[in-house]
């Protein structure tokens, strides 16, 4: 039976890398998937997710406000799939999550989506926040603080490295932007200023 998977994280955690492998299983055993990303993100090049630790992938692109249950019939009208991955899955739009969960009710194929749960103001993304709500299952991707806890939280770090409070919600960056941390270290990081 299809589901909807949410594999959600914090920045830095191997999300890709999971997706990357998850489905390079499917391609080993003959299977073939459908791997959608984020369109503005283009860190990797244009229709590509890839990974820090240098392994990638060729993908489609989805931009806010596409019909994803429409991509997702269409890809299904080319041919066989096993699978739908999806990464950057936070810069879905709630509609979207909508969508997917419709094509794994109707069209029966799973999706696994990948994703940040949270902003560098500790806010939940409307797409994650959706996903969440939605999922037939969740699975949380761990990475570590400096300190060796579980790291649930990112700071976004401003032109001197000093941690930002405000700002918009989405700006596309790696290592060189954005600091994974645990809880108490993101308190400390943000002057333990709780939002709003």
């Amino acid at each position: 039976m299809a589901k909807l998977y949410f594999n959600y994280s914090t920045m830095n955690a191997g999300k890709s890398t999971v997706l990357l492998q998850a489905s390079h299983n499917y391609i080993e055993r003959g299977m073939q998937t459908y791997l959608l990303t984020a369109q503005f993100d283009n860190r990797a090049g244009h229709g590509r997710i890839e990974s820090r630790i240098g392994i990638g992938a060729d993908a489609d692109t989805f931009a806010l406000g596409e019909d994803l249950f429409a991509k997702i019939r269409n890809r299904l009208a080319d041919g066989p799939c096993a699978c739908v991955f999806v990464d950057e899955a936070q810069f879905l739009s709630k509609d979207q999550v909508w969508q997917l969960a419709r094509a794994v009710d109707d069209l029966g194929v799973p999706i696994m989506c990948f994703g940040l749960r949270v902003d560098f103001r500790g806010e939940l993304f409307p797409g994650s926040a959706a996903l969440l709500a939605l999922s037939d299952e969740m699975r949380e991707v761990r990475t570590i603080c400096h300190c060796g806890k579980k790291a649930t939280m990112v700071i976004r770090k401003g032109e001197g490295g000093e941690a930002l409070a405000d700002g918009e919600q989405v700006v596309i960056g790696g290592n060189e932007r954005y600091v994974s941390l645990c809880r108490r270290h993101w308190r400390e990081a943000m002057g333990d200023r709780a939002p709003g």
